[in-house]
Order: structure tokens, then sequence, then C-alpha cells
């Protein structure tokens, strides 16, 4: 039986989906036995909250403030990142008293991370919690920012191309880089025909559908771009999807369908799967797991509002794949969402690209590796041998 301790951080839902996906991608292999953890869930309640609150107001609230630090803090020389982030953890040991313990009493054989706090902590188990299993982490954004990289790790599963090269650039050994793509759920692995799709859910085979999600978006923005699309002089159906967000359905309320655009609001969609196989196009944020899965469907974006800092750049990408289109201002959706109804061969194209972009086996794969991995206890690391060699140029001796 080969223990598998899965760890996440529940800073935004993507790292969960993330962590939960890879968790059921695992249990698809026989012997394998699986835990999964929340490390904020091991934390000191004034910390766990003062982290959380402070990741919502900056990014949602104050977004150049958050713009500013995520730029600040990606640091390019590879030994200055490291030292860097073990300062971090050194910082947080004292509110995580209960991880350690966590970690020893699961005495796992692989521990895989999907986000930077749990990964740059176990840098720090006591001696008596400390244990050496091989260590994996999945980077869960489509550029990697250098919070993400700490010693002791066997291997790095990235979004893409772009995002290898920049860690080799910053002198991360090739060997332990591997492009898998974001997880996601198992089940979008699966085909779906869209016109199938369609008459399962009681739509026109004809009609274009554009959904909206808009759980994570600003209310006011989200009401503009509806009374906007509502205008459309083309039959359509526009689908508004508000999450958790109570707020958008009564921002929503008033609003109906008009001549010739039928409208209808959500809240939790349990099968949102279905709706991105049946729609035309999406209009979203960019974070990293939904748009992951939008691709993976092979389904045309337009995307606003991006956080600044790791969702601009999850955009970049998707925008310069030719995936998707980003927007800055809302007054453009409406006319950008007519303008590629119109044009079904751009949609087309974009369709295609998405498919080539998205992976959606990327779960399966990234434990597919890992559970054939010849290493299961190599401490190495690119990144101490990188320092070392570093440290051996400066003083003109050999590092061990």
């Amino acid at each position: 039986m080969v223990r598998v301790l899965i760890l996440y951080a529940s800073l935004g839902s993507g790292h969960v989906s993330a962590a939960k996906a890879l968790e059921e991608a695992f249990l698809q292999f026989p012997q394998v036995e699986v835990q999964c953890e929340d490390a904020l869930s091991h934390a000191n309640a004034l910390y766990r909250g003062l982290v959380t609150r402070t990741y919502e107001q900056l990014s949602e609230n104050i977004p150049l403030l958050y713009k500013a630090f995520y730029e600040g803090s990606d640091i390019e020389d590879l030994e200055r990142s490291l030292e860097n982030n073990l300062a971090w953890a050194t910082l947080e040991k004292p509110f995580f008293r209960q991880l350690g313990k966590m970690v020893s009493d699961a005495n796992p054989d692989i521990i895989v991370s999907v986000q930077q706090i749990p990964s740059r902590l176990l840098q720090l188990l006591d001696p008596d919690e400390a244990i050496s299993p091989p260590q994996y982490v999945v980077v869960t954004d489509a550029m990697v920012h250098s919070t993400w990289i700490n010693r002791g790790v066997n291997g790095y599963f990235l979004p893409n191309e772009i995002s290898k090269r920049t860690l080799v650039q910053r002198g991360i050994e090739p060997d332990l880089l591997h492009v898998s793509g974001i997880p996601i759920n198992p089940e979008i692995s699966k085909s779906k025909d869209r016109d199938q799709v369609r008459s399962q859910l009681g739509w026109s085979r004809d009609c274009p559908v554009v959904m909206l999600l808009g759980g994570g978006l600003n209310v006011k923005r989200v009401r503009s771009v509806v009374k906007d699309l509502l205008e459309s002089d083309r039959e359509s159906r526009l689908l508004v999807a508000a999450g958790r967000n109570e707020e958008l359905l009564e921002a929503l309320e008033d609003l109906d369908s008009s001549d010739t655009t039928r409208l209808e609001k959500y809240g939790m969609l349990a099968n949102i799967d279905d709706y991105v196989v049946a729609s035309d196009l999406i209009i979203t944020k960019a974070g990293g797991l939904i748009t992951s899965e939008i691709l993976a469907r092979g389904t045309p974006m337009v995307i606003i509002d991006p956080i600044p800092g790791q969702e601009e750049e999850n955009a970049d990408v998707i925008a310069a794949a030719g995936a998707g289109v980003q927007l800055h201002l809302p007054e453009m959706v409406a006319p950008a969402v007519r303008f590629l109804l119109a044009h079904p061969e751009r949609l087309q194209q974009m369709r295609d690209w998405s498919l080539a972009l998205g992976r959606p086996h990327a779960a399966q794969s990234i434990a597919q590796t890992i559970l054939s991995s010849p290493s299961k206890a190599d401490p190495g690391q690119a990144a101490d041998s990188q320092a070392a060699d570093s440290q051996a140029a400066d003083s003109m001796a050999t590092a061990s």
C-alpha cells in the first residue's frame, strides 16, 4: 500500500479543487491510500483568520496593492528566493504547531503540495516529526512564482512550457520539471457531445448560448454587462451562474429576458461541466482551475476583471494562445460577444486553440508520473545543488 498525503491551503477555491482532483486521480490506482489535508486547518486560528482575510481584502478590494506585493515578491535569483521562502516558513512555523504532528501521524510514502504554504513549511519539521518521503509540488497558476520553489522538492508539475522555461532560467534542473497542466476533475477527461448535452438540458441546438460565471466578479460590473447583453439584436440564451454570491442574484433580481435574449439565473450548479460543454462562449475571471476546466472542454472565453498578479498572467497565456480574449472595460463585453457569435469561423478557431492548450488528463498524468517515479526517498533537489554551486564559486571552495 502506497500512502499519499496531499497538502493544500484553502485560500481561494482553486487549490481545494486541484487537491480534490489529485485525490480522485490517485485513488484510481490500486494499492494507493490518499489523505487530503488543508494545512490551514492545522494552523493557529488567529493566523488562519488573518491570512484568509488579508488575501480576500487585498485581492478583491485593493488589487493594485496585491499586485505590487505579488510582483515584488517574485525573486529571480534562485538562492535569494530559496532563502526568502525559508524565512517566511520560519515566521509561520509557530502558528502551525499541529501540522508536523499530522504529517508524522500520516506517515506518508509521498507528499504532494498544491499550494506554497505547506510546501515551504515541510522544510522545517521538528526532528521528532521529520520524515523523508519524496515531495512534489503542483503549480496551480499559468505562470510560476518564485514562492513555489523550495528545498527538498523531488519534482514540479507545471501548467505549460512557458513556466518550465522560467524555472530552467532560474536554475532548476530540467529533469525535475514536468509539464502536466493544472489538475482538474478527472470527470472532465470524459468526452461529451455538445448537441447531446444541449438536448438533455432542453435547449435548441442552433440558439447561441453565452454563460457568465459571476461568482467572483464585482456585482455592479456584472449587472452592467448583463444589461448590455440583453440588448442583443439576435436570438440567444444568456446564463448567469452566481455560485455562492447571493448578493449577485439579488442585484439581478429585477432583470428579465428581453425580446431576443432568454436570461437564466443560477446559484450553485452541480453539473456546471454540462453547461460549459453546451455553451458557445463563457465570460469569466481568470482563476487557474476554472479556466483549465473550460480549456479542457474547448469552450472559448471572454476574460474580465482578472485579479492583478497570477490571474492577469493566466489571462495573458489564454489570450496569447488564441483561446480567449481579455477585456478591461465592461462596456466592451457585449460588443465582443456579438462579434464572436456573428463570426462562427473565429469561434471555431478559438475552440481548436482551447483544446490545444487544455490538458484534461492532467490529474491522472501527475498521479501516474509520481507513482512510477524510481526515486522514493531521494532528498536531492536542484535548488540545493544550484545554491551549493553558487556558494562554491563565491568561496572558491567545494560545497558539500
